[in-house]
């Protein structure tokens, strides 16, 4: 962009990480190839709490200037927002929150603005319903039963009346509004719709809504959804017609208003893919890849040696043995992250394992609740040694986490070589696991001194967390539906990397089909066969690439780091988001023209 535009990101998490999007705002918002290419950013989100003292509404290290719930006003904006208050019969808070990469110490302190939408008159909102509706065809009336499509509505018009009061729009570059995911674009098309200003619209598409959806409930999973999509778009056959009307979903009806953005940004080359399929209107739709960053440190092998070793103590102290290998998961207890591949992988490694009197631990962190207080994980490990053993019911087991331990129990009953340990718990430190992990154990330990990560998903838009240990000179095994395979290969291009293994379940394995309706009839039993074939050929890529010796270790580490260096954030703005930036403020000056 030759003049600095000014950046608006609304997203649900603009004042803390809660997922995937809140990890994507850290990395933009502490590149300095970022900061010196853009003018003013401002988070817009709904404001989802009222509890607390004012100073904690903007998070650690934010700063509130304003807070009609708090009676506080010390910004110019003021009066502004009380008009805008009274209008919509909404309560605002407005500051800056601190992002800080520790890392490299970058720190940026954009502008947030939170709008409680709770209680919002009726008339202004039920206008903007109609324009949604004469305007791009979405009817409100068959969603707004639902709270996360209504709130999101409800933020639309206060938000774009804050923007304007704050002069967000004003300036020689103007602005853009980035619309993360669904919660964005009814605020994105409240800019499209709005007259008076020179608003340019983006949307951040970080998943497809109703394809996770469809790919999470039909039993081929991947296997199923990625080979019919492909035949399908082969014939000029979209979505609906192949899977029927998706209107149903609400997520999908405001995924599939994207079109009307400016510039549409996919984090991997599936995701664009995916949008294409969606409906005929997105093959001419402005797609861009804006793949996610990854973080890249260097270390060395002492340094790598010394987090394994806590690792390895760490099962001893647990299980009583000393591991050769430590294999690792690190993600979300959601059946899109593919969790019993991990265990069909490690029943092919085990049997390699046995003749060499080698053994190995597999460390599974993952949760579907809450952080586990400390007075309750202390109780469960005196009490039944959790976490190799769990009970059901909280505070130990939800039921999900239930239904996966009974497969991990039955793995290690199974298993002699290595076993696996799941820890159902946020955090990685004897504060949050107990007193049988090491005293000087931190999270980064988990991450330098693993072997192996696995992140075999069926549905992965991008997967930063499975590729994190790149640089520690972990071996990272990943699905091929992943959209950092995408990258990955983007960079290497032909050349194997000894870090990166790709697990492909999408290959049929010589199964012939002869159409898009015979394809829709891979169920689970189709994927188990090419799941047990696929599974094996990982083991053993696994057990060739396990590095033998300290020469092999460090080599893995250069190789790491050469190849996570190249997907570090500063390069993702660098090449992709500021440049997909600054196409759709062209793209909006040219259809203004026309």
């Amino acid at each position: 962009m030759d003049r600095k535009t000014n950046i608006v990101h609304v997203t649900h998490e603009a004042i803390g990480k809660i997922g995937g999007i809140g990890a994507v705002l850290d990395g933009i918002l502490t590149s300095k190839a970022y900061l010196d290419n853009t003018g003013r950013t401002i988070l817009v989100s709904t404001l989802f709490s009222t509890e607390g003292p004012v100073e904690n509404r903007l998070g650690v290290g934010g700063e509130v200037l304003y807070s009609s719930l708090d009676g506080l006003a010390k910004t110019g904006y003021a009066a502004g927002f009380k008009n805008i208050e009274r209008y919509f019969n909404v309560d605002i808070v407005y500051g800056r929150r601190l992002f800080e990469d520790t890392h490299t110490g970058i720190k940026s302190m954009p502008e947030v603005i939170l709008i409680d939408v709770r209680q919002t008159n009726v008339a202004p909102i039920n206008h903007f319903k109609g324009q949604l509706f004469h305007k791009f065809g979405i009817t409100s009336r068959r969603y707004e039963h639902l709270w996360q499509y209504d709130e999101w509505v409800r933020l639309a018009p206060p938000a774009i009346a804050v923007l304007k009061a704050i002069g967000a729009h004003k300036g020689d570059g103007g602005a853009i509004i980035v619309a993360h995911e669904f919660m964005g674009m009814p605020t994105a098309l409240a800019a499209k719709i709005d007259e008076e200003c020179d608003f340019k619209t983006v949307f951040y598409a970080h998943e497809v809504a109703s394809v996770r959806k469809l790919v999470e409930e039909q039993g081929g999973h991947d296997t199923m959804f990625y080979n019919v999509m492909k035949a399908a778009q082969a014939k000029n056959i979209s979505l609906p017609e192949v899977f029927g009307d998706q209107g149903g979903y609400f997520k999908h009806t405001l995924v599939e208003a994207s079109r009307h953005c400016d510039s549409i940004l996919a984090v991997g080359d599936y995701i664009a893919d995916e949008l294409r399929f969606l409906a005929p209107e997105f093959k001419t739709a402005d797609i861009e890849l804006a793949y996610n960053g990854i973080p890249a440190y260097r270390i060395g092998l002492e340094e790598k040696k010394q987090s394994k070793a806590k690792l390895v103590q760490y099962c001893e102290n647990l299980l009583g043995f000393r591991p050769d290998y430590i294999f690792t998961h690190v993600t979300r207890l959601v059946k899109s992250k593919g969790l019993w591949r991990d265990l069909r992988v490690l029943e092919h490694i085990e049997k390699e394992l046995r003749p060499l009197h080698k053994s190995a631990v597999m460390f599974l962190l993952s949760t579907e609740v809450g952080p586990r207080r400390l007075k309750d994980v202390l109780k469960m490990e005196s009490e039944y040694r959790w976490p190799v053993a769990h009970r059901e019911g909280l505070p130990d087991l939800s039921g999900g986490e239930a239904a996966f331990y009974a497969a991990v129990q039955e793995f290690n009953t199974r298993s002699r070589n290595i076993k696996m340990i799941f820890i159902n718990q946020f955090g990685f430190d004897r504060h949050r696991c107990g007193h049988r992990m090491p005293e000087d154990m931190e999270f980064m330990d988990i991450r330098k001194g693993s072997d192996v990560e696995f992140g075999q998903s069926i549905y992965e838009p991008f997967g930063i967390a499975q590729i994190e240990p790149l640089s520690f000179g972990g071996i990272c095994v990943l699905s091929s539906v992943c959209g950092c395979t995408g990258f990955i290969r983007r960079i290497s291009g032909f050349e194997e990397n000894r870090n990166v293994i790709i697990a492909d379940y999408t290959d049929l394995e010589g199964m012939k089909f002869d159409s898009v309706e015979d394809m829709l009839k891979i169920d689970v039993n189709v994927r188990n066969q090419i799941e047990h074939f696929v599974s094996e050929k990982v083991a053993m890529e696994i057990f060739a690439r396990l590095p033998k010796n300290d020469d092999e270790i460090v080599e893995m580490i250069r190789s790491g780091y050469d190849l996570a260096e190249h997907m570090s954030w500063e390069e993702v703005v660098k090449n992709y988001i500021l440049k997909a930036f600054g196409n759709a403020v062209e793209r909006q000056k040219l259809r203004t023209a026309v």
